[in-house]
């Protein structure tokens, strides 16, 4: 019996204490007689205690046995008939102790056995969540066309043998879930996507061409998206001159991933006159709580394949952003209008500030420190003061700032990041230059500190990138981001008179990012090139910027040395940490190679981690690659960096970027 039932029915023992004790003062009182008389009644209350005790002690067993066997008797045919089907088995084999008629239903066997095995009746079990601790099941099981979702927990038996002999048992529940499953994956398929389809060049399309022509150009392009949304049963209606409106399932959606969004190849069949094809781009809103909602989730995936160039699909869902396409080129437009009002946009924001900060991204390039150059002379004209936050220990534009700084106008313009102020005006303007990531600008906190933020950048917009600055000027067909400001300063004509020093800071990150106008150059390049030439800049004195000492030469001929061949890409791996500039200037050299269409260096960082630097000429697009290991760039120059990476284990996510880009590849030559 339980020891705190046998507390309760045990005899007190005050009583025969107290008359002990009255017995004993009166043997020592010499009153023997009432000694005696005590001692007699001490024996008598002992001898019916002991007969009382034993006789409730007989009847609380006999009552809890009863107790007991109706609650055993319940207990057993309450499992057996208990509508979820229930198994005990032992955790090290999956043999089945016990299991209930439901359980054995389940499984389609008849009647009860004893002998199987859980992983026998149900292939797909294991037993290891109850070992980690968890108490359902990660995922659905499906039984005889049903599915169940398993709940369960260890057993821990009341005997105690030996502990290598203790059995291990688990018991679990399984809880059909069919219908409610089929409801969810129904619902999950049937939610509406809203999705924006743009017509990427149809100024470029129908320029110089007849009227017939126009319309045959726009029929033949809503003929293929006609035919495409007819194929799964999706909607399409044109609301702007270049945009269309889609509506369509998840369902629809997911069945269209594999094939990448093959429509956006297929449009290119439709050429103009003048041999330009048709580029669209398509931004899907997913996973939304409402239509409108899933609406402005298109239009910002539309504007996001727009600001990356184009021709690709974007989708935007409660995981983040998916990237379909963009492995082709930019396409460019000539159009002045939209640099021009941003240019006015620009500098009625700056009128309105303050101050003004401008930044690039971390380790700046001369492209990034010319561009801020380019807007402090903006702000100099408009007689607003303007900082350049930089970071002129660690940047790659050293001989450039010297040259700028040399001047009158710049002496105190920079401004260190450790020198930044502790309260930010709330009128400032912060202006970022060369990126749109928030991740890559020079000062993190600054960013974070400004309340107007408007960002210049020639990149394609990745996954992260600045939210709702008060102005963005993002065009991934532009060489440089001092091609944009230069065009913008072109476009002011009020505000275009610039010292030589600032000509030249904006020729010179033009000069870089073009590789000497021979990569990326468009129309308006060369316009911005002219212009600045017209404006001051000293080509030689530009060229004299771009000189490496000997070290640098000896370093980027080592590196050269240890470069090997794989899959048209050439990739250099020194062992040693590497200056940035010399690990840049290295991959552009290997392009000189022949059969060589792509470079990569990848190289130490000296603090634990890598960095890599790759180059194109145009036929792979460097920045997918460079996407896939967490960097950015564009088609033809791309980089990343990695923390706490060997070079060994960079250079396997290297090769692992570059193999996926080519299948990629080749999934599309045979579409």
């Amino acid at each position: 019996m339980n020891k705190v039932l046998q507390h309760y029915t045990k005899p007190s023992w005050l009583p025969f204490l107290v008359l002990a004790a009255f017995s004993g003062a009166a043997l020592y009182l010499g009153m023997y007689m009432t000694a005696a008389v005590g001692a007699a009644a001490i024996i008598v209350l002992l001898i019916v205690s002991l007969i009382s005790w034993r006789s409730r002690t007989n009847s609380l067993a006999a009552f809890l046995e009863s107790v007991l066997y109706d609650a055993e008797t319940a207990k057993s045919s309450t499992l057996m008939s208990f509508p979820l089907p229930i198994a005990i088995f032992a955790l090290e084999d999956s043999r089945i102790i016990w299991g209930n008629a439901a359980f054995f239903d389940m499984c389609g066997e008849v009647g009860t056995r004893l002998d199987a095995n859980l992983a026998q009746l149900v292939p797909q079990f294991s037993g290891k969540w109850l070992l980690e601790g968890k108490s359902c099941y990660p995922s659905l099981l499906e039984i005889q066309g049903r599915k169940y979702r398993l709940h369960g927990s260890i057993v821990h038996s009341e005997q105690e043998p030996p502990a290598e002999n203790r059995p291990i048992m688990g018991i679990t529940y399984w809880v059909d879930v069919t219908d409610y499953d089929n409801i969810r994956i129904a619902f999950e398929d049937t939610r509406p996507v809203a999705g924006v389809i743009v017509i990427d060049n149809l100024d470029e399309l129908i320029k110089n061409v007849p009227d017939r022509v126009k319309n045959d150009l726009r029929d033949a392009i809503e003929d293929k998206l006609s035919q495409w949304t007819a194929a799964f049963q999706g909607i399409f209606r044109r609301y702007d001159r270049d945009r269309y409106l889609l509506l369509m399932e998840h369902q629809a959606m997911e069945r269209l991933k594999p094939g990448k969004f093959s429509i956006v190849e297929d449009i290119h069949s439709v050429v103009n006159p003048f041999g330009i094809a048709a580029s669209i781009s398509i931004g899907l809103g997913a996973d939304c709580e409402t239509l409108t909602d899933a609406l402005a989730a298109a239009d910002n995936a539309a504007e996001l394949a727009l600001s990356r160039g184009g021709d690709q699909t974007v989708i935007k869902s409660h995981t983040g952003f998916d990237f379909f396409g963009g492995r082709g080129g930019e396409v460019e437009s000539r159009a002045k209008v939209r640099s021009r009002s941003m240019a006015n946009a620009l500098a009625s924001l700056i009128r309105d500030s303050s101050r003004l900060y401008v930044m690039g991204h971390r380790f700046g390039d001369m492209d990034s420190f010319g561009a801020s150059v380019g807007i402090c002379a903006v702000a100099r004209l408009l007689g607003i003061r303007c900082e350049i936050v930089a970071d002129l220990q660690h940047t790659a534009a050293g001989p450039l700032a010297d040259r700028v700084l040399a001047e009158e106008a710049y002496r105190d313009v920079i401004l260190d990041p450790a020198g930044l102020p502790a309260h930010i005006d709330p009128a400032a303007l912060l202006v970022v230059v060369d990126t749109s990531r928030p991740e890559q600008v020079e000062v993190a906190s600054l960013l974070k500190d400004c309340r107007r933020v408007a960002v210049i950048d020639h990149h394609r917009v990745a996954a992260t990138y600045i939210q709702d600055p008060a102005f963005s000027f993002i065009e991934p067909f532009a060489s440089s981001a001092c091609e944009l400001v230069a065009g913008m300063l072109q476009d002011l004509p009020e505000l275009n008179s610039l010292l030589p020093c600032e000509a030249e800071a904006l020729l010179a990150g033009i000069v870089l990012d073009t590789k000497n106008f021979s990569l990326r150059t468009g129309e308006r390049t060369f316009d911005a090139a002219a212009w600045l030439r017209r404006s001051g800049a000293d080509t030689a004195s530009v060229k004299r910027l771009f000189q490496s000492d000997l070290d640098h030469m000896v370093a980027k001929s080592r590196i050269l040395e240890q470069t090997e061949l794989y899959r048209q890409i050439a990739i250099a791996v020194p062992q040693e940490p590497q200056d940035r500039v010399v690990a840049a200037m290295a991959a552009d050299e290997l392009l000189n190679i022949a059969g060589v269409a792509a470079s990569i260096v990848l190289a130490p960082d000296g603090r634990g981690g890598c960095f890599a630097s790759a180059r194109s000429l145009g036929s792979l697009n460097v920045q997918l690659i460079m996407e896939k290991l967490g960097g950015g760039g564009n088609a033809n120059a791309a980089a990343m960096q990695m923390s706490n990476t060997s070079a060994e284990e960079a250079l396997r996510k290297v090769y692992d970027a570059i193999n996926d880009y080519m299948n990629d590849d080749k999934e599309k030559q045979k579409q």
